[in-house]
């Protein structure tokens, strides 16, 4: 999920993507600007898909049509996310793990 704070007489937007097993690239599942933005944002808060922030890369994922794969040229934009994601994923493993045998919740192991 892409998202972007509205600034001076700017919308909010707002781009949901999947990428399944059977996909190619990461497809556009919503998209909107303004209160469908923020609908968009609160459905994604609220099912626990985690959300990045990125204004520039929302205001180009917004003109493409529901559906559409990305194309070419953002993967590496997108790849980034998914990484970050992933290492936010890993980071919430690792806490858990640590919880669990006692250890101080919030604190990061190297």
């Amino acid at each position: 999920m892409s998202r972007s704070e509205g600034t001076r007489g700017a919308a909010k937007k707002a781009v949901a993507l999947q990428y399944g097993p059977n996909d190619t690239a990461p497809v556009i599942v919503a998209s909107g600007m303004g209160y469908l933005a923020e609908k968009i944002v609160e459905t994604a808060a609220d099912n626990g898909v985690p959300i990045y922030e990125d204004n520039s890369l929302s205001t180009i994922l917004t003109q493409l049509q529901l559906g559409q794969e990305i194309p070419p040229s953002l993967y590496q934009a997108i790849v980034e996310i998914y990484v970050y994601f992933l290492h936010f994923d890993a980071a919430g493993r690792a806490a858990e793990t640590e919880e669990g045998a006692g250890g101080p919740r919030g604190e990061e192991t190297t």
